[in-house]
């Protein structure tokens, strides 16, 4: 069977019904303890709760909170025989309250505690890539001969469990993760979407030759790249060989904390609910289950009003491969296109810039003493003013951008840019010759426009959209510049609502990062949408918040890091240590490690494998005891959880990574 990875362009539609009309993807429907799953019914919210299994109590009030907070379906640990056991309890205790939530056991390593569990609850996880296999990080030859013993091992160890769950009426998720790959699949398909896809494939196999098809299926990751090209490769799959459409559970594993957690989930999800792939949700953040829920439902409400939106045309090829991560091709102009990182543009059109004081907001901080400015890691590249020119020299690290007919007022032609429309710019005799932005969308940039654009070394494309469905025209709209081989770089703008809540995040995080994901944008533009009088201070803080966000949705991208990365997982009844105060412990003591990635998992079943692409590894072994880790190479065991966080920071210095804190008003200037 050829692999849809190997093509640069493929016909549509592919792995989802249509990339540019919203339509849920058809599935079966899979029935969960009388909530039933699939594209007939909405999107599910589901969590999975913290305390330890063996805490009845604890159990049945933490799924309390869970189902009041929006869950849908609760997932529980069982990684032994007694929580399996123990799930009865909780179970019996949540049916005496009237709490009818179907539980979901998540099963590692123990087809013993499977085939229990099954027995008990409505639903369970296993994992692929850990239920048959014990992972030693070996590779191995297999001849053909060799590899089919081994999924006859696989066969032998799992049928058990179809039995059961085909005699109890019990649901089964297949949830690959994608640091937890076995050794074998390692092995013969690498450390790829395609390996997970396999790694899944295996065992749906086995339950289609046994008549059993009451199955959910996830392809989860750290990394969003590789999670949304692992979804979609599945989709694919999944057609080509015949199988059942089953319903997609989407997550992106250990995603984190805060805002953080909020848009790298975003970006990894709201991309594949943006082509109507998912029937259920489960937002991974380090913080209280309960909190997760909102967070899911938010994404998913999205799309509960998505039809009617504005048609456009529809795809007949798509000119990338949607299945490999490679960036569009597009020219260098100044600072933005060739192999430069997508560029940050502030929107400060609305607020008129007074003094040095005005650009703190945006990473660009004026020291008295010595007369300098500095920047850190996240200071934008540019800034939009609009008609009103900024009335003081801006850092080297700082270019302007204005409308045009202010532009022409101003004496400074290399440091200020102009933004002209579309309009604009075919009006105009004498158009200029430095660096200039085009406003258009999809209706105004036709094909016309964009042909005469081709050999124009000097321009720049701002697009935008007002469709509802917004990624896809915006993506419609590039997919037009590669078919036309137009390499003009191009900054995507979205405007929200000013207002702080959950929205503006995974909103934003969707709309860009989707985008981002398939190496479509050469920068990012978010303009706050203000209604009525709002004061100075009030706009400074939201702008600040906006270009977070931008530098947040790009490293979530993994397309330009400027801080540190943190993989950390959810917590559950596994946990070892208290997640939440961990992970802020070393947040406090290595966030201005710009660029490292660094995996803290609460025990040894999330430890190396689910931490896949981490630098370096914090994992709970044992009451106490914490195992550091060197990418997936532990090299430190049993370390006292009082010294942990020093001997993580030692590691790093072993590796010449680590670089003193330093406050803003310490760092070198970057201009006068």
């Amino acid at each position: 069977m050829t692999n849809p990875a190997v093509h640069s362009e493929v016909v549509a539609p592919l792995y989802c019904p249509s990339l540019t009309a919203y339509q849920r993807r058809k599935t079966i429907t899979v029935d969960i303890g009388g909530v039933p799953m699939g594209s007939d019914y909405p999107i599910r919210v589901q969590s999975m709760t913290t305390v330890d299994t063996m805490d009845t109590q604890g159990s049945i009030e933490q799924v309390i909170r869970m189902v009041e907070a929006g869950c849908e379906y609760v997932r529980i640990t069982a990684p032994s025989v007694k929580e399996a056991q123990n799930l009865e309890n909780i179970r019996n205790g949540l049916r005496q309250l009237g709490i009818q939530v179907p539980l979901v056991a998540d099963i590692h390593f123990t087809p013993n505690a499977a085939e229990l569990a099954a027995r008990i609850v409505e639903k369970v996880r296993i994992n692929p890539g850990n239920y048959a296999d014990r992972k030693r990080f070996e590779t191995i030859d297999y001849t053909d001969a060799s590899y089919a013993a081994e999924l006859e091992r696989i066969r032998e160890k799992f049928i058990p469990l179809v039995n059961i769950c085909k005699e109890y009426g019990t649901a089964m998720r297949i949830g690959t993760n994608h640091g937890s790959l076995s050794d074998r699949i390692l092995s013969r398909y690498g450390d790829t979407p395609l390996g997970m896809v396999e790694s899944a494939l295996e065992f749906l196999r086995i339950c289609e030759e046994m008549k059993y098809f009451n199955i959910v299926l996830s392809m989860k990751s750290s990394n969003t790249q590789v999670m949304v090209q692992a979804y979609r490769l599945l989709v694919q799959r999944l057609d080509e060989e015949g199988l059942q459409p089953y319903p997609l559970h989407l997550g992106v594993t250990e995603a984190g904390e805060a805002e953080d957690g909020r848009i790298k989930s975003a970006v990894g999800i709201g991309t594949l609910l943006e082509d109507g792939l998912g029937d259920t949700v489960r937002v991974s953040l380090t913080e209280e289950p309960e909190k997760e829920a909102p967070v899911a439902r938010a994404l998913i409400d999205r799309y509960t009003q998505r039809v009617p939106h504005a048609p456009m045309e529809e795809v007949r090829k798509v000119p990338i491969n949607p299945f490999q991560y490679s960036r569009r091709e597009s020219r260098e102009v100044g600072t933005l296109g060739g192999s430069n990182v997508p560029r940050v543009i502030a929107d400060y059109s609305r607020l008129r810039v007074e003094q040095h004081e005005d650009l703190r907001s945006i990473g660009h901080f004026f020291l008295p003493v010595p007369d300098k400015w500095a920047m850190n890691d996240q200071g934008a590249d540019f800034i939009y003013s609009g008609k009103k020119p900024i009335p003081f020299m801006l850092p080297n690290g700082l270019k302007e951008i204005l409308d045009y007919e202010a532009w022409l007022q101003v004496p400074d032609h290399q440091n200020k840019f102009p933004l002209l429309t579309v309009a604009e710019w075919q009006s105009t005799p004498q158009r200029p010759e430095v660096l200039t932005f085009i406003q258009g969308d999809i209706h105004t940039l036709s094909e016309e426009v964009l042909v005469s654009l081709r050999e124009k070394p000097q321009v720049v494309l701002l697009i935008n959209t007002q469709n509802q469905h917004a990624l896809p025209e915006l993506r419609r709209l590039l997919f037009r510049l590669l078919d036309l081989n137009v390499k003009v770089p191009v900054v995507v703008q979205r405007t929200y609502p000013a207002d702080r809540d959950d929205r503006l995040t995974l909103y934003a995080a969707t709309d860009l990062g989707g985008l981002l994901i398939d190496g479509l944008g050469d920068g990012v533009l978010l303009t706050p949408d203000w209604s009525g009088e709002v004061p100075k201070a009030q706009q400074l803080e939201t702008l600040g918040t906006f270009n977070a966000i931008a530098f947040g949705i790009l490293q979530a991208a993994r397309t330009r890091m400027t801080k540190t990365e943190y993989i950390s997982c959810p917590s559950c009844g596994r946990t070892l240590f208290d997640l939440q105060e961990t992970t802020a412990l070393i947040r406090k003591h290595t966030e201005h490690l710009k660029g490292v990635k660094i995996g803290i998992m609460g025990c040894i079943v999330n430890g190396p494998g689910e931490m896949a692409d981490a630098d370096y590894g914090y994992v709970g072994m044992g009451k106490d005891k914490i195992a550091l880790y060197r990418g997936q190479e532990v090299v430190k065991r049993s370390v006292k959880a009082a010294q942990a966080v020093e001997e993580l920071i030692e590691l790093i210095k072993e590796d010449n990574r680590w670089i003193e804190p330093q406050g803003v008003e310490e760092q070198v200037p970057v201009s006068i």
